[in-house]
């Protein structure tokens, strides 16, 4: 199971708050919480957070959060924040919004948090670069560019800064979700350019799969994840993407303590570790329990929780 850890090792970013679980912001701190909690806590990422919504989330997660009078080495709830699209020019309220936020929690006895990412639509090059002009240096930017175009162009504006990409693999209607194709050239794009990403939407499940209730085949966070580790590894060619990201077959993927492989790609345990530190860096899902079930109900996790 060492590789499965370290494919999913931290890859959750819990969105709770969003379609089609859309739990209120009390349900979405508890479970939030519960995960840290619990044995699977090596699965979780950051807790996603709409920037009007981060006053709510402090006053109900403030009983939650960590508190410890040794400041170094407090756990801390790490938070990405949700901004509004980079081409309504009001990023800089919503980072004086951050700013305040942090300055309250920098203290562990005031409940350890912290918010490091932001997350924010972006249609132009002129756009990321405004935003990058503005971001203090302790904030990571991710940029959700339009799947549906090219975006290679968008990408390279990113090339060497201390900024990701985002994409979005899914949505409650048949149309908010990109072809194998369309995601393939967004890894492509960014694996080239060697930009991080993570991806968001529809990846419950490892493999892909029909979703009856959209209705729309949507995409699976195994084959995002190993794809991209291949890809980003030199493994596994980019023309071989679109596949991966449709298959269907778990027979076709293996996973050992040494190794993972698709279909004769193989890619090994440190190169993962590595791959998913630099390139894909998460993925996010309403639910958390699901994609945990799924993995178990596969064999690539045991019943009882495992460790990174």
């Amino acid at each position: 199971m060492r590789t499965t850890v370290a494919l999913f090792s931290g890859a959750l970013d819990y969105a709770g708050l969003f379609p089609p679980a859309s739990l209120d912001m009390s349900s979405t701190v508890d479970r939030y919480a519960a995960a840290l909690a619990g044995e699977d806590r090596w699965f979780m990422g950051r807790i996603i957070v709409p920037v009007n919504r981060l006053e709510e989330f402090e006053r109900l997660a403030a009983p939650r959060l960590p508190v410890t009078k040794d400041a170094l080495h407090a756990p801390v709830w790490l938070i990405s924040v949700l901004v509004p699209p980079l081409w309504e020019r009001s990023l800089g309220r919503a980072l004086d919004e951050i700013a305040a936020f942090n300055d309250r929690h920098v203290d562990s006895l005031d409940g350890a948090a912290l918010v490091d990412t932001i997350e924010a639509k972006a249609a132009t090059s002129e756009e990321i670069d405004f935003a990058l002009d503005m971001l203090p240096e302790e904030i990571f930017p991710y940029f959700e560019l339009p799947v549906h175009r090219d975006v290679r162009g968008l990408v390279a504006t990113m090339a060497g800064l201390d900024a990701g990409a985002k994409v979005r693999t899914g949505g409650v209607k048949p149309e908010e979700h990109p072809t194998p194709a369309q995601l393939a050239d967004f890894i492509a794009a960014c694996a080239g350019a060697e930009v991080p990403f993570k991806a968001t939407a529809g990846l419950h499940h490892p493999l892909r799969h029909l979703n009856p209730a959209v209705p729309a085949d949507q995409f699976g966070c195994v084959g995002l994840l190993l794809g991209a580790s291949l890809a980003w590894s030199d493994a596994m060619p980019a023309s071989e993407l679109p596949a991966i990201l449709e298959e269907r077959d778990a027979t076709a993927f293996r996973l050992d303590a040494e190794h993972a492989s698709w279909r004769g790609h193989r890619v090994a345990h440190a190169e993962i570790l590595k791959a998913r530190e630099r390139f894909a860096h998460s993925f996010g899902s309403c639910s958390i329990d699901e994609p945990l079930a799924h993995l178990r109900d596969l064999g690539w996790l045991p019943r009882e929780a495992s460790h990174a």
